[in-house]
């Protein structure tokens, strides 16, 4: 890092967390922290934030955005109404550095064992007893036809709280250490992507019978590694170090980026795709994937993943909020079915689960692949999908041979092992809704819809903040949602809610401001409460309202805009929670805007309601990333055919959320998992 940027980051983060300063004297390396975990950062995303510091330290940038001097010559008081003038800008560019730089040194902070020591937050379930009634297993019998999500563990070993489990990395399993060099393979079929999709289609072809070669870029973890530390754990386990966005900045997009995919991170909602999708999607011409088609693959993967309604005694005190307060407004709110065993509501799903309870494919489909025969090759970024044309006969009934490239790394130095090559005549791509479209375009199969068509549920939050205790940074994130507005305005899309897991680094992001201020929210946690509003983006609209291209450096750009309707009903989902808030018995409610709009009555409701929604204006994030090769009859529209083969491609075919020919309106892991398993039916066939 030059000198130049060096003062400023040193700058930067004396105004956004002045406690760590006496004096004008750092009290801690934690400067040098930044500064490492930035040069670690993947090359794109390091280019966006150095260019971020670039311009928060330029003279002329100063004088455009806050008409003032240089960031690093002004005294403290006045860096920090400066910096707060970037972030309230009328330039977009200005909110983009602010919120970049803002969340980038924030979330770093809290993911420390100081930040999360400074906020007073309890060590990992599994160094210690329960603390609170919504954290540890719930007493009672079951027997396994009936088994809940959340009863003590069976089988334990050592801590109460950590079941017997068998150690080390299966032999089928492939890692960087145990590859030996440049390596050829042959298989029947190569599936890219380990995640919902991938992991299912796996397992049905190998058990169907075919040889399986699957590949994925992550590292393969396990229950040993999860140690809940989100510092250490979120780089490893999302995609692009957890720092992928929207190239303006405004959209977070929190994608699994290990073995196992969003299936290990996620918050385990198992929800039924919505009726009147998917009737959508057969008037579109997509007749394949209709309720019947989807019945049986639904019911089926429900049992494999141990999909279960929570009982009313695992709610945390965030859904039970929900539920009251949807009860006292007269809004349809519901238990919710996640797939879990053995749940000990320790509250750190996101950062994969030490437990064994969450049942991610890591546990499920990918054992039942390798029983079959199946091998993964971990830590293998595929470069390009080749068509073999020279040892195709025209006219046979098989699909051209394709060669799949990849190159193997070390997980922790990014240093090359070697190359691997596959040749199978059938590719499954299920590398999500930025890496499928990124890897078709740089193999020469992209165009028509390929990229386009970008679907997110734009996901923001309010919080309320809670008399008495909630901590929620334990407990089970998501057993409950309130689905009262999902078809709210006339083309019958909206808005749903639902309770997240709300550990440090993620809240810090997601908290509006910075210094005392931020401080004293993140200071809060433990009586704070937080809804999550999930908007069903496109309505109004079937164009493509965002994009993900390959820029000149083979890196994966990502852009996003949502429709009028959609800000709409993100403005009226932004009140809606801070009403079921208030219902539930909260004494402010606090959105996510910047500056961050509060409501204790009607009057604070209504500002909430009209506040802009607008790239940066309020934090948006999301988990959902979909649609980007869509399901549909015209290549000029859309990225594979009504089978989910690509356009023009015998034989890649795609089983991931890039499918979905329009935004769903749930959480789509379930609706991911059982279109794969009819995908890879119908490839069986």
């Amino acid at each position: 890092m030059t000198p130049a940027r060096g003062a400023t980051l040193d700058a930067l983060v004396q105004t956004l967390l002045p406690h760590l300063f006496e004096n004008g004297k750092p009290r801690s390396d934690f400067v040098a922290r930044v500064s490492q975990r930035l040069e670690q950062a993947p090359p794109a995303i390091r280019s966006d934030i150095l260019t971020a510091l670039d311009l928060l330290g330029s003279l002329l940038a100063s004088l455009v955005v806050a008409r003032s001097g240089r960031f690093v010559q002004l005294p403290g008081s006045r860096r920090a109404e400066v910096f707060d003038a970037w972030g309230t800008s009328s330039i977009p560019p200005a909110r983009s550095v602010h919120q970049a730089l803002r969340k980038f040194v924030l979330s770093t902070w809290y993911g420390t064992p100081d930040g999360r020591a400074d906020l007073g937050i309890r060590r990992p379930l599994h160094e210690r007893e329960p603390e609170v009634p919504w954290e540890g297993p719930l007493a009672g019998d079951h027997t396994l036809d009936s088994e809940p999500v959340a009863r003590q563990p069976t089988s334990v070993r050592g801590n109460p709280h950590t079941p017997h489990r068998p150690a080390g990395i299966p032999g089928a399993v492939i890692t960087a250490s145990r590859f030996p060099g440049d390596t050829r393979v042959t298989a029947d079929v190569v599936v890219i992507g380990s995640g919902a999709g991938g992991a299912v289609a796996a397992a049905r072809l190998a058990e169907a019978g075919r040889e399986v070669a699957i590949v994925e870029a992550g590292e393969y973890l396990h229950a040993a590694d999860f140690n809940e530390d989100e510092g250490e754990l979120a780089p490893r386990l999302y995609a692009d170090q957890a720092l992928r966005a929207t190239i303006d900045g405004a959209f977070a997009l929190l994608q699994g980026g290990a073995v196992g995919g969003g299936t290990t991170v996620n918050w385990m909602l198992t929800l039924r795709p919505p009726e009147a999708v998917l009737e959508d999607w057969a008037r579109r011409g997509i007749a394949g994937f209709a309720s019947s088609d989807l019945e049986p693959h639904l019911r089926r993967v429900e049992e494999e993943v141990h999909a279960r309604v929570a009982p009313a005694d695992a709610h945390s005190p965030s859904n039970l909020a929900l539920l009251a307060g949807a009860q006292r407004l007269g809004w349809r709110a519901l238990a919710a079915s996640i797939n879990a065993r053995g749940c000990v509501r320790a509250g750190t799903c996101s950062v994969g689960c030490h437990y064994d309870a969450k049942q991610s494919s890591v546990l499920t489909f990918l054992p039942r692949a390798f029983a079959a025969g199946a091998r993964l090759f971990a830590n293998a970024g595929v470069d390009r999908i080749e068509i073999v044309e020279r040892d195709h006969r025209p006219g046979s009934g098989s699909p051209p041979r394709k060669r799949v490239t990849a190159i193997v790394r070390d997980p922790r130095s990014g240093v090359p092992r070697g190359t691997l090559t596959l040749n199978a005549p059938v590719v499954l791509l299920a590398a999500g809704g930025i890496g499928t479209p990124t890897l078709l375009e740089k193999s020469g199969l992209g165009g028509g819809g390929v990229g386009r068509y970008l679907r997110l549920h734009p996901t923001t939050a309010v919080m309320g903040h809670y008399a008495s205790q909630t901590y929620p940074l334990t407990g089970i994130p998501q057993t409950a949602l309130c689905d009262e507005f999902l078809q709210r305005d006339a083309n019958r899309f909206g808005f749903w809610i639902e309770c997240p897991a709300l550990l440090p680094a993620l809240a810090a992001a997601a908290l509006p401001g910075f210094g005392a201020e931020h401080r004293a929210f993140m200071r809060e946690l433990s009586n704070t409460v937080a809804f999550i509003v999930l908007v069903r983006d496109g309505s109004g609209s079937d164009d493509s309202m965002g994009s993900v291209r390959v820029d000149r450096s083979g890196q994966a750009r990502v852009r996003y805009r949502m429709t009028p309707a959609d800000r709409v009903n993100a403005q009226f989902g932004i009140e809606a929670a801070a009403r079921l808030h208030l219902a539930a018995g909260a004494e402010r409610a606090l959105s996510l805007h910047a500056p961050p709009r509060m409501a204790t009555s009607e009057t604070g409701l209504r500002a909430m309601r009209t506040a802009s929604v607008a790239p940066n204006r309020v934090t948006w994030f999301s988990a959902h990333v979909n649609g980007t090769c869509r399901l549909g009859v015209n290549p000029a529209t859309s990225g594979v055919t009504p089978e989910a083969e690509r356009h023009g491609a015998r034989g890649v075919y795609v089983c991931d959320g890039s499918l979905f020919p329009t935004s769903l309106g749930v959480n789509p892991q379930l609706t991911i998992m059982a279109m794969s398993s009819l995908i890879a039916a119908r490839i069986a066939e």
